[in-house]
């Protein structure tokens, strides 16, 4: 009997399983899961065709949609390692990580939020290094690097479908699933090493946990990009046999028609997405009784909206989860049966053949109720960085512990909770900001002399960014024009929402400036 522990196999075990069941819903395509595993090879076939081999990786920088999931699942049947990119990234962005991964070929948007990313790239690599297939159509002018979706589809009409499934069914849990790619405080990329067996192993029991079940309706509003749109999302839906209904664009509007007239059951995000859902002027009259499950997590949400998730959106189960790109995307959840108060102030208990750990600065491992790095042990911690030795042995000390630079304390009952982090990320809208990233491009306006940016409190956000600006002699700058300047050189959720221009940063005695000071002159 063949284990299931790749999503190929998934994907040939969910075909017997779910039969005739609606495995995606994008718009005019409806594709069942006995169909899937056949869709899903025209596309490994088409990329063996195109020369991609087993390790090689393969890029995607598009939106949520079912080209986007077929794209994935035929370059993991090929032996490929997807590399997932944010649609929000500019092109230069979006380079750096083609370039860091050795990415051989690039699935794209034709169109997205009217960026032609197809063009983007093209202007940034010679026609013989990087292949783009588009996902959807281009309007512009014909590209030699790009082909479109159908005429990459049947450059594998010459490929042996034996042999092809022969390959895809040979992948195992031992194989990459993914190389994602995350920002620490250097502001580098680092890309996350991980395997298709420990993602299959920690979302069974994701699903188990919030209880869904063949034929529920799950609209995935969270990107395709991020474990929580790919892990939690779609792959979770293979196995348990829901339908996957993408959303490219959160849009509250859309999403209150979604829910009523596309029947939706499960419906995981931040709290800024039930907050919006909360605050939309069609909530009393909106039909929103098919809703049962939303999964949530942040540091801190307040109690109160676990209730009216529950009172005015009609969720059955609301939870919360925790984990982070280095150990798959997930490490605690909470169990549906928990109290509103603890899934508020918590996220939840280790997940099974998961350990967390509250250790001190010097790797002793602290009791119950003490405060410490949160630190994690298990099948699901990534198998290192991508070419970075020394920032993997940095991450995951000598006895595996994978310290996650989040504080926290566990209590006697095993549930964890994030006080704050060691390092200066913070959350806007659901995505991770790094202060060093936002500060390297600042850095190259010529009228700043230094910047620091932190993180600051915000109803509909969550956080967003605050920069604190010293200006050069003789240079001027003001909030509109910096904000602007920023939205030209960096993805949106990175554009600091407010400047403080200051006559001089507050330095410690090694000349490092400190932040704790900034946030008092907020």
């Amino acid at each position: 009997m063949t284990v299931i522990d790749s999503v190929p196999r998934l994907v040939f075990a969910a075909a017997k399983k779910y039969g005739d069941l609606c495995a995606i819903e994008d718009g005019d395509i409806n594709i069942s899961y006995r169909d899937l595993p056949q869709r899903s090879i025209d596309v490994c076939r088409a990329l063996i065709a195109e020369g991609i081999q087993p390790g090689d990786r393969v890029a995607i920088w598009g939106c949520n949609s079912a080209s986007w999931i077929l794209a994935a699942i035929g370059l993991q049947m090929a032996g490929a390692v997807l590399v997932p990119i944010n649609t929000r990234m500019k092109a230069v962005e979006a380079a750096d990580i083609i370039q860091r991964s050795g990415a051989k070929l690039v699935f794209s948007e034709g169109d997205f939020l009217n960026n032609d990313f197809p063009a983007q790239l093209s202007a940034l690599f010679e026609s013989s290094q990087l292949a783009i297939v588009t996902l959807t159509p281009r309007a512009g002018e014909p590209l030699g690097s790009c082909c479109d979706w159908t005429s990459f589809l049947s450059k594998g009409n010459n490929v042996s479908l034996d042999s092809t499934l022969d390959l895809a069914m040979s992948i195992t849990g031992d194989d990459l699933s993914d190389l994602m790619f995350t920002s620490g405080t250097t502001g580098k990329p680092k890309g996350v090493m991980s395997r298709h067996g420990s993602m299959i192993r920690a979302f069974s029991v994701f699903i188990e946990t919030l209880g869904i079940v063949p034929g529920d309706r799950y609209l995935v509003i969270n990107p395709f990009f991020h474990s929580f749109g790919y892990k939690a999302g779609w792959v979770s839906c293979l196995l348990a046999g829901a339908t996957i209904l993408p959303q490219s664009v959160f849009d509250a509007d859309e999403v209150f028609s979604r829910i009523s007239n596309d029947k939706i059951t499960v419906l995981p995000g931040p709290p800024t997405l039930y907050l919006s859902l909360l605050a939309h002027p069609s909530l009393a009259t909106a039909d929103l009784s098919s809703l049962r499950v939303a999964v949530t997590g942040a540091a801190t949400i307040p109690p109160v909206l676990i209730e009216r998730m529950r009172s005015q959106l009609g969720f059955d189960v609301v939870t919360t989860a925790y984990g982070l790109t280095e150990c798959g995307g997930l490490a605690t959840i909470c169990d549906t049966s928990t109290d509103n108060e603890t899934i508020a102030n918590t996220s939840g208990r280790a997940i099974a053949g998961t350990q967390v750990a509250i250790m001190s600065a010097d790797g002793e491992h602290l009791p119950a109720g003490a405060t410490g790095e949160i630190c994690i042990h298990g099948f699901h911690v990534m198998k290192g960085y991508f070419e970075q030795p020394e920032a993997t042995a940095q991450a995951i000390d000598a006895q595996g512990w994978l310290h996650t630079g989040d504080v926290g304390h566990v209590d006697e009952n095993g549930y964890l909770s994030i006080t704050d982090r060691l390092k200066d990320m913070y959350i806007s809208g659901g995505f991770n900001c790094y202060p060093a990233e936002i500060e390297a491009v600042l850095a190259q306006h010529p009228a700043i002399a230094q910047s620091a940016v932190v993180g600051i409190s915000d109803e509909r956000m969550g956080e967003v960014g605050c920069a604190f600006i010293t200006l050069k002699p003789d240079h001027t700058t003001n909030q509109a024009d910096l904000i602007g300047w920023c939205k030209e050189r960096m993805a949106n959720y990175r554009v600091p929402r407010r400047v403080e221009i200051i006559p001089a940063m507050p330095l410690n005695a090694s000349n490092k400036i400190v932040k704790a000071e900034l946030f008092k002159l907020i």
